[in-house]
């Protein structure tokens, strides 16, 4: 069964991920939303929705898969989630993120990649990696440096505290908070109004308003820099979160 469906609203392509329980980044979900970037990419639809499937949006790295991956393969997944992340910030067609339900971790990370982002009323949200001992991937920070404001980025990245929807629309990291039962539709309706935009004027002006998102930390994406250092750490942060729950 795919890990990542694709449907079709007219102009708009929604992306659905769908790794039960939490849609967790492991090395599987990584490579088909890393294919997923090369699809929407030949295919440039009029617009694109992100969403999750059950009560998350993406729960970020997999904790029961952290705590068994052997080195090469825990720097292998820290490219991954570089590239993932940088792909989908760097689309050029209007990126509408859906939460659906909990964003943690890599997981609101990849929410911040959306131009826009609608959420639910429930749900936790925040950037935990701090506590769970897993060192940010270069590109999450450059993600996260340009999407928030400044003592937003701050408290979110060293306390790891979670918040609810309220707070975060309140922090400027949703555009709007709308009923659960309504977020799919009001991302479609919004994707909708992106993608009837001049699409070579979006695009030129996105490519603009992205460009250099990255350039500081682009050297680091391809490597395993502070990887190898934090293996110890990170398994068992994982260890001592999932014995906690």
């Amino acid at each position: 069964m795919a890990l990542v469906d694709f449907s079709s609203r007219g102009d708009v392509v929604v992306v659905t991920m769908n790794r039960p329980p939490a849609n967790a980044f492991a090395p599987d979900l990584l490579r088909e939303l890393l294919a997923a970037i090369l699809r929407l990419r030949a295919a440039s639809p009029g617009a694109i929705v992100l969403t999750g499937s059950g009560k998350f949006f993406s729960g970020g790295a997999d904790l029961r898969v952290v705590p068994a991956l052997p080195e090469d393969e825990l720097a292998q997944l820290a490219r991954d989630t570089n590239a993932l992340f940088a792909g989908w910030y760097e689309l050029l067609r209007p990126l509408v993120a859906a939460v659906n339900g909990h964003a943690v971790a890599g997981g609101f990370v990849l929410v911040l990649c959306g131009d826009f982002r609608i959420s639910g009323s429930s749900g936790r949200f925040g950037l935990t990696e701090v506590k769970a001992g897993i060192p940010y991937p270069s590109a999450a920070m450059s993600v996260v440096r340009a999407e928030l404001a400044p003592a937003v980025a701050r408290r979110l990245v060293l306390r790891g505290e979670l918040f609810d929807a309220v707070a975060m629309r309140d922090f400027g990291a949703f555009d709007e908070t709308v009923a659960d039962g309504d977020v799919l539709e009001r991302a479609i309706e919004l994707a909708g109004e992106l993608a009837s935009l001049p699409r070579a004027t979006f695009t030129a002006v996105k490519a603009r308003f992205r460009h250099g998102a990255f350039e500081r930390d682009r050297e680091a994406f391809g490597g395993a820099t502070g990887v190898r250092a934090a293996i110890a750490e990170a398994k068992d942060a994982a260890r001592r979160l999932l014995r906690d729950r």
